[in-house]
């Protein structure tokens, strides 16, 4: 059974910095691209970062030089730091997984997805 679970949301003031992680089980995580996003109220989802499976990464011009995606392929886990946070970085957080080659920026395109983890961060 394949599972993503996300956790380290929470809610901070503007400027201060969250860790995310996000664990996946039941498929070879190392094969698989894996993604952020996040869902604003009222907006629709959007990228945020993604890596690759040998660890390139990419990220929204957004959060570029704010956060910084890694993995641990060993305890199949994909990170994302964030650091100087804004109110509008708030929204509820998704990792996500694609077993095709590159880097994918819409939803669609991903195979697998956690059940999300609320970042609220107030000015």
């Amino acid at each position: 059974q394949v599972q993503l679970v996300e956790s380290g949301g929470g809610l901070v003031q503007a400027g201060a910095s969250l860790r995310l992680s996000c664990t996946a089980s039941g498929f070879t995580f190392s094969f698989y691209t894996m993604g952020w996003f996040r869902q604003a109220p009222g907006k629709e989802r959007e990228f945020v970062a993604g890596i690759s499976p040998r660890g390139g990464t990419y990220y929204a011009d957004s959060v570029k030089g704010r956060f910084t995606v890694s993995r641990d392929n060993a305890k199949t886990t994909v990170y994302l730091e964030m650091n100087t946070l804004k109110p509008e970085d708030t929204a509820v957080y998704y990792c996500a997984a694609d077993n095709s080659p590159g880097i994918k920026t819409r939803p669609g395109q991903h195979d697998y997805w956690g059940q999300g983890t609320q970042v609220t961060v107030s000015s």
